[in-house]
């Protein structure tokens, strides 16, 4: 599974994963527990599939900035 050491988090991307009612702790909290991952089919980026701490399972996507580094696309609850 994927690891990074650092997420950047802009204004923009944090609110948008916001807006599917996904914190930034939760979205780095899977990505760095995935359960599963693979390419997404809408935009052909990385996606990881996780639960969160509270339970809650979740979709992330990033983009790869290189091995230390990730930009946090977008995230939402899956069933």
């Amino acid at each position: 599974m994927p690891y990074f050491d650092l997420f950047l988090w802009e204004e923009q991307n944090a609110e948008h994963v916001a807006h599917h009612g996904v914190t930034t702790a939760e979205f780095e909290y899977v990505v760095l527990n995935a359960k599963k991952a693979g390419t997404s089919q809408s935009s052909g980026r990385p996606i990881v599939f996780g639960v969160t701490e509270a339970g809650r399972k979740l979709a992330c996507v990033y983009e790869v900035i290189d091995d230390l580094y990730c930009y946090p696309i977008t995230a939402y609850e899956v069933e």
